[in-house]
């Protein structure tokens, strides 16, 4: 599964035991022993979702055909339990922990902060720095040095079945209103129901505070915001979809039951990202694929509105083989790689030089999501920016279950944030 940023932040929380094959496996990385030779073994811990990770471990051990000295130990862990595992393993003095872990962007902070994580400037890692999209980028530095390497962009859009919507009479909505309009001529024209929206996890409430002009916080006045206005019509608007019949929901299970709706044309419409159009289109709503379409989540009534996300590549600092983990993270950030995985999986490159490839300016899926993240929300990039999901991770069920309100709901994340942030926040 991808994308379950809040329970991995609970998960993280829970600090469960590491279970991963080991990365002091390293040789000596080739430098000094071998003549500027890599060798070694390197651990890659992948936190791709199941229709990714094939591809993923492909070109992972292609590394090794270009270096017949490394051992590529790849590893699929899974996202929700990949950060506590580095951590525990990490802590506990490095054994089994990875030399490369692929990060949801809001871990690497919090993993640099903490010193886990070696500094990638000036390295083979980041050889090529000026090709990446600065928003990328962003997502990748802690303190005035860069700790990751980004390997995949991404944000939110509204996925739907245009069979249904065709059937229905309706044009994909722009914003909540239409959207409750469409729903309901669905409804009546299909018996199925406009949107699945799902609500055990955080990162699907973010659409909803940008489209009201809020945001979590103001980290430059360092001052926490949630519980403002926009916060209140957030968690409104959500609920408000759900009470109308306009969508159903969930509080647990929620990948699974969305995944499932869409797939087998049980729902209209979905707000997911371009790591899940594989998976989708695997499902018997989209036999044939033109049937699926992606447009802008719809706005609030301060307009449109979604996060920044994506995944990066760390190098692990106390990796024994820093010299072949350096450039294994180039490797797999590649433009040649990015390339492969966009032909293959729809993902977004954070490379400039990957968007003038024939085969990747031509995907439309493609097309879409890039013109959708430069208008994306970047997250607060500070240390505490993954645990910022728990709060809401809590209330977010709460208020589209109508077990609490959304006043309520964004008083509670407001002062959970102001216990977890401290100092001087406000």
């Amino acid at each position: 599964m991808r994308r379950g940023i809040a329970a991995t932040a609970l998960v993280a929380a829970m600090a469960l035991a590491a279970t991963a094959c080991g990365g002091d496996d390293g040789g000596s990385g080739g430098d000094k022993k071998s003549g500027g030779k890599l060798s070694g073994t390197v651990t890659y811990w992948d936190t791709s979702n199941e229709a990714e990770k094939g591809t993923y471990k492909e070109l992972a051990l292609g590394f090794a055909k270009k270096h017949p000295d490394v051992k590529v130990n790849y590893v699929n862990v899974p996202f929700g339990d990949a950060l506590a595992k580095f951590k525990n393993a990490a802590g506990s003095g490095g054994s089994g922990a990875p030399d490369v872990l692929r990060t949801e962007v809001a871990w690497t902070q919090d993993l640099a902060n903490i010193g886990y994580l070696a500094p990638l400037d000036g390295t083979p890692a980041l050889a090529d720095q000026s090709d990446y999209l600065p928003k990328a980028l962003a997502g990748a530095e802690f303190k005035g040095k860069t700790y990751a390497v980004p390997q995949v962009i991404d944000t939110l859009g509204l996925f739907y079945n245009k069979k249904m919507l065709k059937d229905a009479g309706v044009q994909p909505p722009k914003d909540w209103t239409e959207l409750k309009a469409a729903a309901k001529k669905i409804k009546e024209k299909t018996g199925k129901t406009g949107l699945y929206l799902r609500g055990d996890d955080a990162y699907w409430y973010l659409p909803f505070i940008y489209g009201e002009g809020g945001d979590l916080l103001d980290t430059g006045a360092k001052q926490v915001t949630i519980d403002d206005e926009p916060g209140v019509k957030a968690f409104a608007a959500a609920r408000d979809l759900v009470t109308s019949k306009a969508a159903e929901t969930d509080a647990t299970d929620g990948w699974d039951n969305m995944q499932n709706a869409i797939k087998n044309g049980d729902v209209a419409m979905t707000i997911n990202g371009p790591w899940a159009i594989e998976d989708t289109l695997a499902g018997k709503a989209f036999k044939d694929k033109s049937n699926l379409g992606v447009v802008p989540v719809p706005a609030g009534s301060k307009g449109q509105g979604a996060p920044q996300g994506g995944q990066n590549l760390t190098v692990y600092a106390g990796s024994k083989n820093l010299d072949a983990s350096y450039a294994f993270a180039q490797y797999m950030s590649s433009a040649e790689v990015q390339a492969k995985t966009t032909e293959k999986l729809s993902l977004l490159p954070t490379r400039t030089s990957v968007y003038s490839d024939k085969s990747v300016a031509a995907n439309p899926n493609v097309k879409f999501f890039k013109a959708a993240v430069d208008k994306a929300v970047e997250r607060p990039w500070i240390p505490e920016g993954n645990s910022l999901f728990q709060a809401i991770l809590v209330q977010f069920p709460n208020v589209l279950t109508g077990k609490t309100s959304p006043e309520k709901a964004a008083k509670s994340a407001g002062d959970a944030y102001r216990k977890l942030l401290k100092g001087d926040w406000k």
